[in-house]
Formats: structure tokens, sequence, C-alpha cells
């Protein structure tokens, strides 16, 4: 199995700073890996319940490194969902915060170490893996989903390679964390940043806190990465009279950002000596498929601009067929060797090998400009990005359902702001209740419109075009 970083490279840089001052250097971080791999054993299967500190970033370096199957999930995922992913795919071992370990009674802690605990499982069975396979991550944000993106080691290291390449980086950047790194955008900084022997800074402090950004000031950080309802804090927060000497880079994805702030941004870039770098991603690509460069974010704004390098886009129309006038709207189909494996729904498929072959059609509407830029012009299905979460609105609306009893049910909206249809309205605030709960996003994301019946065709599929006029 390919390896993904050469920790010993960098030995004498520091790795991993946290916000108590804690750190790890890189030839100590390796050490820390291997203790933690030998004290696993073997090839496997583990649960990692992540938040940005260095116990949880160490764990999914050791295992990844050593071969070891990671499958990365929010420490705060709702308890019953969790257990149906744990019956699903039989881990050998989760490696959990240790306050959480009581959360699995009956099951030994292993080894302990940077505030984690590796605790062996005693499911009984362990689903055959396939070589390829290197790392599970989760497609539809907070939702428990049993379907996952099974990547391999070669996919993140590429995509990794990819992203050192366009953004120049190297040993002297200091990201800091501002996004959840079981999150695959918040995982690519890690990635890329290990790559480069760059030192991370990292925290559970959030931008709306003074902590967050003492230690940003304190520590010197280079550079964040956020998704639209980041910028749009970043903008009411009156982040352009902040004094940061230090920041380099600002990057953005996990959705489209209002082309007004994004301008808005650029600028800022532009007048003060940094970069503002729009980029585009999905799970499915390991992470990054698209770049604006910065020297044309203004410019281009609006555009998540052109591929990666080693990356290829295209777009098809709906006989197939490559579009290649400029300014007509496509599917976007993207080609590239961090194109990932598929998909898993249950531990059997772990044995399963390439499905894609480098070949992803992103589900995204496109067109390309005469320059070449693309832009994002909407979802072929039925997806919104909710603070950068993929949550897929299908799953919602199962799972509603189930938990009401049939409830009658439509979800619905756009990105950053759901809207829950239902025709109880005696029930529409347990609902929104249910449903922030369960996805973990803030319940301001959240509306509800009770209707008088579900608008639904002969067939009984819901119309959806017809709930539009409540919130198009």
């Amino acid at each position: 199995m390919e390896k993904i970083w050469d920790l010993e490279e960098h030995k004498q840089n520091t790795a991993l700073l946290d916000d108590q001052g804690n750190a790890l250097s890189y030839g100590e971080l390796a050490r820390e890996c291997h203790i933690l791999s030998d004290a696993a054993g073997k090839r496997c299967l583990v649960f990692c319940l992540c938040e940005n500190s260095i116990g949880s970033i160490l764990g999914y370096v050791a295992f990844l490194d050593s071969g070891i199957v990671p499958v990365l999930l929010n420490r705060h995922l709702d308890r019953e969902l969790l257990g149906g992913l744990l019956q699903a795919y039989c881990p050998a071992y989760l490696w959990v915060p240790q306050g959480q370990e009581a959360d699995f009674p009956g099951m030994e802690a292993v080894y302990r170490a940077w505030g984690y605990s590796l605790v062996r499982t005693d499911y009984g069975r362990e689903y055959p893996m396939h070589p390829d396979l290197a790392l599970l991550l989760t497609t539809s944000g907070s939702t428990g989903s049993p379907k996952f993106v099974r990547q391999s080691s070669t996919n993140i290291r590429v995509n990794a390679e990819s992203i050192v390449q366009y953004l120049g980086l190297d040993e002297t950047e200091r990201p800091v964390t501002t996004l959840p790194m079981n999150y695959t955008y918040g995982l690519s900084i890690i990635n890329s940043h290990l790559l480069a022997g760059a030192g991370i800074l990292v925290t559970e402090k959030g931008l709306m806190q003074r902590e967050f950004w003492s230690f940003f000031r304190e520590q010197g950080a280079t550079s964040f990465g956020g998704v639209p309802y980041t910028y749009e804090m970043l903008d009411r927060l009156r982040f352009f009279r902040m004094d940061l000497p230090s920041l380099r880079t600002m990057t953005q994805a996990g959705g489209k950002l209002q082309p007004e702030l994004h301008e808005k941004f650029a600028r800022y870039a532009q007048g003060n000596g940094k970069r503002f770098v729009v980029m585009y991603g999905q799970c499915e690509a390991t992470a990054r498929m698209g770049y604006l460069p910065p020297g044309r974010a203004v410019e281009k704004k609006g555009s998540m601009g052109i591929a990666i390098p080693g990356g290829r886009f295209r777009l098809k129309d709906t006989d197939g067929n490559e579009i290649t006038e400029p300014y007509t709207e496509g599917e976007l189909v993207y080609e590239g060797a961090n194109v990932t494996l598929g998909y898993a729904e249950r531990g059997e498929d772990l044995a399963e090998g390439d499905e894609r072959h480098g070949v992803l059609e992103t589900g995204d509407m496109a067109k390309f400009d005469g320059d070449g830029y693309y832009y994002i012009t909407g979802r072929k299905k039925r997806f919104l990005k909710i603070y950068g979460n993929r949550v897929n609105l299908d799953e919602i609306d199962r799972m509603v359902r189930g938990h009401f009893g049939g409830l009658d049910f439509a979800s619905a909206g756009t990105d950053d702001q759901m809207y829950l249809f239902v025709t109880d309205g005696s029930v529409a605030g347990e609902v929104r209740t249910f449903v922030s709960q369960k996805t973990g996003l803030n319940p301001a994301a959240f509306r509800t419109v009770v209707l008088g019946a579900i608008p639904r065709n002969d067939s009984g599929k819901t119309l959806y075009r017809e709930l539009e006029r409540y919130y198009g």
C-alpha cells in the first residue's frame, strides 16, 4: 500500500500544535503512530470519533500510515445512528475521546494516548477488505447514513500532492483548523499540509470565539478554510477590520459563495497582499477537483475555476455527448487519479475494488466561459449544502417518516436553508427539532411549512417543483 506521508523527512518540524500549548514534531508523530498501530496489531477497520485535537489527528495518521482502515465520524454523532453504523460494519476497534469510553460498556480500552482511547470491540466478525481500501468517509453530513466513500491511499496522496502544487504549500505554512476533520474539506487541509511538512494549528474553538482569534494571532496562522456560511459569519464579524499580519491565504469550498461576497473577499485579498482561493470538490473525488487561481478571483467571481493539476473537466448533455460550446449547461464530469473507488453501504462492500476507474459524474450542472472557467449552475439530484455539510434530502424524508409513523412529509430548499413540509401543524416543531438533532446542524438552518397536502403525481411521487414556490 502506497505511503501518503514521509513523516521522518520533516522530523525536526512541528507537525501539530494545539491551543493548550501541546505539540508534536513530525519525528514524535511518527513514533506515536508506530506505538498506536502496534497496539492495534493488524490491518483492520477502526471507527474514529473525531474532533479537532492532537489525539484525533494522531489516530487518523497512525491508522492510514500502517494500512489500518479508519472510518471518520463526528464524535457528537447521535448515539442511535452510531449504533446502527457499528452493527453494519463491525469494526475491530474504536478510537474515541477518553471521556466517551463509558459509552461502550463491555468493551476494553487497550491503549490510551493524547486524550484518546483505542477500544477493542466484541462483534465477533470482521469483513474482508480490498487491498486498495485505505479510508472511509461519510457522504451525507451527520445523518448517520451507512453509505461511505471508499478511498485508496493513491487517491489521498495524489489529491494532496495536487493541492500542495496549486496552493504552493511549503513547511512555513501554519494553517488553523476551522472545519471538522471528518469532513472531506477539513481533512484535505490536514493531508496536504502534512505532506508539505507544515505546522497545523489545532483547535476546537470556533470563529465566533475570541479565544480562536487569540490563538490565531499568537501562533501566526497563515491560512484558514471555510464554507459559504463561514464567510457570511466573517463578514458579520467585521473581519475586514481585523489586524492579521500572518494571514496569507483564505480558501473556500463546500458550496457556492454568493457572487457579491466572493467579490468582497477577493478584493480584500487583492488589496492586502493575501490570496482568496475558491475551490470545488466532492468526497467522491477524495476532496478537490477544481480551483480558481487567486489572480483571477475578482475577474471570475462566481466561478469555481479550472481543474486541479492532474485532473480534467468536461460537460455532457442529456444524450451523453460532450459539450464544446461555451455557456452551454450540462452535467459536470471529472477525470483524475483522485476519483475514489466507489461506495460502501454495508460491511460486505469493503471487499469491492475500483468501480469508477478515474471518472466521476458529479451530479452538478455547470457551464464554462470563453476562457474555460467553470460555473456551477445547480444540482442534478436532491442534495443541499447546509453550512458546508452535504445533506441528502431523500434520507431526511425517510428518517422523518420513519420516526413520526408515516407522517406525510417532504423536505426541499436551497443551500443553507432547508424547508420541512408537514401536513400536521401540531408536530411541526418536533419535526424541526428532530432533524436538527439528527443532522447535528443549527436549528436556524430549518424552516417548517404546514400544508393541507403534500403535492404528488398519479403514481404517488412528491412533486418537489410545486414546493419551490414556498422558498424559490
